[in-house]
């Protein structure tokens, strides 16, 4: 796949610098008329392109919904709007409502001026590198695909053209379908949540009030440029310091797009997706619902989180970074849970991507079965003591490959002397690298960080 403007987790970059309205555009254009071309080898069920669009609240993404429909609808395809939505939730409407694809507009836990745009296929799964390849293609203006003579994609004429539809109704089944998994009134528990002033800031509340629990609500009150500031699952100080205040019984915290949530026990401690995973893990298997006893995670999941996992005689396969490496392994081998460290969870039985607001209703649902605190839970994991540092940096593939970034990570590895590990890595959607040491003591891993940080700066300044 090429990389030029789609990474990982969609097209993501700087609105109006690497990514424009005229990008959203040409996708537009690209997926209205894609669906019902020759090309196209999936079944045709609509008679027109049908795609579903959500999106979240920063202020570009306005901007760029408008002109991703007039793409659509231009090519001759029907654009269905959710509105302010999650990313699960448009996973889950475009594979159970038939649309021939999915748009999230979003850039998760980016700051606001960073949009992105992810796109689902009709089984809510991300879209195939193949159709990305010709995305980027077009947005080029290398039209080789079409065969010779053409200059742009044919334009739908008089009644072809297509319509935007308003599709509010989405959304809330999706928030339907979500309080039906709960088995348990929820009506004695006090529960926090932090939505980031993101995608699930009106979602949240709804389905926990629903459930019958005592809601305390932070970053609910977005304005288009306060996502993610100082709020959600990267910043989880403040959802523990609402805990701790309001004497509750957990707490949530999500992302920008609500894909990731990271929890908070009873006495303000953080339960990154590493525990998480642990608890769900140890769920599933007394419900016989975790095929081969395995789990799925990243290489940036603690050594801890595996071992602990041995001690249920669950087993843990790992994957390269990113939850769509964790979902096709998952696929490949019929696994049912999988996620990574920073909260991002697929439960296979549910959904077909990360789901924040899933992932805290089970846990809840855990609560409430074992009649247990979240800390009892997670007593039986032991995390080795981790620290990660982004380092930002204009050439990334120098910065992993220097030799003396090579010899700096080699220092640390002999120091630890087996007991943790490195990791250096790209990030697929921003300027950075990443670091991540891991060993007996936590002061020496943010020291052996700083160390490699220095040595990155350096060689790439």
């Amino acid at each position: 796949m090429s990389n030029k403007y789609f990474g990982t987790d969609g097209f993501r970059g700087e609105v109006n610098v690497n990514l424009t309205a005229e990008h959203a555009y040409k996708i537009g254009r690209f997926l209205g008329w894609y669906f019902k071309s020759p090309i196209c080898k999936t079944e045709k069920t609509n008679q027109k392109t049908k795609v579903v669009i959500g999106k979240d609240t920063r202020r570009s993404s306005y901007m760029l919904e408008y002109a991703l429909c007039s793409g659509i609808i231009a090519s001759g395809g029907d654009a269905y709007i959710l509105h302010v939505t999650t990313t699960p939730s448009v996973s889950y409407v475009t594979r159970t409502e038939g649309f021939d694809c999915g748009v999230m507009i979003t850039a998760s836990h980016n700051p606001f001026y960073d949009n992105g745009i992810k796109i689902i296929n009709r089984y809510g799964e991300k879209i195939d590198d193949k159709i990305t390849d010709l995305i980027e293609k077009y947005i080029d203006g290398e039209l080789d695909f079409l065969g010779g003579g053409h200059t742009d994609l044919p334009f739908a004429l008089r009644e072809e053209i297509g319509a935007v539809v308003d599709y509010v109704s989405g959304r809330n089944r999706y928030i339907g379908y979500l309080i039906s998994l709960a088995s348990h009134s929820y009506k004695n528990l006090k529960i926090g949540l932090d939505c980031a002033n993101g995608a699930s800031w009106s979602i949240a509340r709804s389905v926990f009030d629903a459930l019958g629990a005592k809601t305390f609500v932070v970053g609910d009150k977005p304005n288009g440029t306060n996502i993610n500031d100082d709020c959600g699952s990267t910043h989880i100080e403040n959802l523990c310091q609402l805990v701790r205040q309001n004497h509750l019984d957990v707490g949530f915290a999500f992302d920008g797009d609500s894909d990731r949530c990271i929890a908070v026990d009873e006495k303000g401690n953080v339960v990154d997706g590493d525990k998480m995973m642990y608890v769900l893990a140890k769920r599933l298997k007394g419900r016989d619902m975790l095929n081969d006893n395995t789990v799925v995670a990243t290489i940036m999941s603690n050594n801890g989180f595996v071992n602990s996992l041995k001690q249920e005689d669950i087993n843990c396969v790992l994957t390269t970074v990113g939850d769509r490496f964790v979902y096709e392994c998952m696929q490949q081998n019929d696994y049912d849970l999988g996620g990574e460290q920073s909260g991002h969870i697929i439960i296979k039985k549910y959904a077909t991507t990360g789901d924040g607001l899933l992932t805290a209703i089970m846990i809840t649902e855990e609560l409430c079965d074992k009649k247990a605190t979240l800390s009892k839970l997670c007593e039986g994991v032991f995390l080795y003591p981790q620290f990660t540092k982004n380092v930002h940096v204009n050439d990334k593939e120098k910065a992993t490959t220097d030799k003396l970034v090579q010899k700096s990570l080699k220092e640390i590895e002999q120091k630890i002397d087996g007991k943790g590990r490195v990791l250096l890595r790209k990030s697929g959607t921003e300027p950075v690298v990443r670091i991540m040491v891991e060993c007996e003591n936590e002061n020496l891993c943010r020291e052996y960080a700083e160390y490699i940080a220095n040595v990155i700066s350096k060689v790439t300044s």
